[in-house]
């Protein structure tokens, strides 16, 4: 007689609280989610970094008293409230922590619930700054960035990106646009660069104020255009990178600055002789026939994604032939099996698919069980490097997750994740009190008329 290993019953499962807690993981911080039942099971989930709590809370009173192993109905019902980058932070939290307690339930793992594995391990890429410390604004050597990047290499990992080269652009005359624009932006920057090294936080708001009204002024509307100084700095820095690195590793680019296309055009053809594994985030994701005619302009391989929700979403980008791969955050895209709906969607029309994260280890094992379940899967971003304690906020079996520039899961059921691990959180995190985790009680019977049609 064929028995089933159960942790629960199933059927009788109810969601009963939702709890948060918050680690200060850089640059923005992460809150994870707990969702608790009446069967004392508790499965996670992640909110996107820089989002609010809020977008979860207010989700609390639909799910309360509901089984959560009705993954697909439950995620249909919160769908609505999900939006672009940060505001699907909490629909994509709460379908992580449902697919874990699912999976908890009939004492699977969750990759096995979304059709089981296309490999035994998830490659990973390994991404740096190329800052002298996070926000600095002082550039590496490039030789120092080549060397960094190899000595990730000899760790296993088997691809690279480059972060924040926006800065090489952002030196005077490297690109030409309105005085009292440049101006006002560098000094901002300059006082930003102040405010963090002295930890003063009230001034590090203000300045991040005045950064964030410029940096919501969309690549078209900036007005700025490289110059060939410019470009020729960009040329340079890149080209001595991999001159150390060698010409057979992957290398990404991300981070340029907010250009118009036909700025765009002239990075993305610059970069070709170094035949970049990917150039990121280009332009806005929601500009179809820009990212077309860029792409038409060039063969560096064009990505965009990690600000989109839901796999629709994509499909405008895919059907123009505008992407060679998608890049998708799990914690936007809707959660662990929307992401694999997009990546069947992106095999549909030849594209890959790469995976950001800059989260906690909970987001990032949500993301290996997704990778291990997706055909066109090729790298999930790794950025934890200056966190040496990243990997011990999990409390469950997989230990080491991260191992030779790979993510591993086991056998485990639903993640595999038992438990965060509290004094962790406790020193790295704004809650260090006996309870790491707060109550959402005041959410508990917050309603609303949400049907969206008559």
């Amino acid at each position: 007689m064929m028995t089933v290993n159960r942790s629960s019953a199933p059927s009788e499962l109810r969601i009963t609280d939702m709890k948060l807690t918050k680690v200060d993981l850089p640059p923005w911080g992460c809150w994870i989610l707990r969702l608790d039942t009446n069967q004392g099971i508790s499965g996670f989930g992640e909110l996107r970094d820089g989002a609010s709590a809020t977008y979860a809370k207010m989700l609390k009173a639909r799910l309360l008293g509901e089984n959560p192993c009705d993954t697909e109905r439950l995620i249909k019902k919160i769908k609505q409230f999900g939006g672009q980058s940060r505001q699907a932070a909490g629909v994509s939290a709460v379908e992580i922590a449902l697919w874990d307690l699912a999976g908890k339930a009939y004492g699977v793992p969750v990759y096995q619930l979304l059709g089981g594995k296309y490999r035994d391990k998830v490659r990973l890429y390994g991404d740096m700054h190329i800052e002298r410390g996070r926000f600095s604004g002082v550039l590496e050597d490039p030789e120092i960035v080549g060397k960094k990047l190899l000595d990730y290499v000899d760790k296993g990992f088997n691809v690279v990106k480059l972060l924040s080269v926006e800065l090489i652009t952002s030196a005077p005359g490297n690109c030409a646009g309105p005085a009292d624009w440049l101006n006002t932006v560098r000094k901002a920057e300059a006082d930003a660069r102040k405010a963090s090294a002295s930890g003063d936080r009230a001034e590090m708001s203000r300045v991040n104020g005045i950064l964030y009204d410029f940096n919501r002024i969309s690549h078209p509307f900036t007005n700025l255009h490289i110059t060939e100084k410019g470009l020729d700095e960009l040329d340079e820095y890149i080209g001595r990178v991999r001159s150390v690195i060698g010409d057979e590793i992957p290398l990404a680019i991300d981070h340029f600055g907010h250009f118009p296309v036909v700025d765009c055009i002239k990075i993305a053809q610059r970069m070709e002789k170094y035949h970049p594994a990917w150039l990121e985030d280009l332009l806005p994701w929601y500009l179809t026939d820009q990212y077309k005619e860029l792409k038409s302009h060039t063969v560096s391989s064009i990505t965009t994604g990690e600000d989109m929700y839901l796999a629709k979403t994509f499909e405008p980008l895919l059907k123009a032939g505008a992407l060679d791969l998608v890049h998708p955050d799990m914690l936007t895209c809707g959660g662990i099996m929307e992401t694999k709906r997009l990546g069947d969607l992106a095999e549909e029309y030849g594209a890959s698919m790469a995976v950001h994260m800059c989260e906690s280890p909970v987001a990032a094992m949500a993301g290996a069980h997704m990778a291990m379940a997706t055909e066109n899967f090729f790298a999930l971003e790794y950025d934890a490097f200056d966190s040496p304690w990243w990997e011990d906020l999990l409390v469950g079996p997989v230990h080491p997750f991260i191992e030779g520039g790979y993510a591993h899961v086991t056998e485990a059921p639903g993640l595999g994740i038992e438990d965060i691990n509290a004094d962790l959180v406790r020193e790295h995190g704004p809650f260090n009190g006996k309870d790491i985790w707060i109550g959402t009680d005041e959410w508990n019977g917050e309603t609303s008329l949400d049907r969206i049609w008559s």
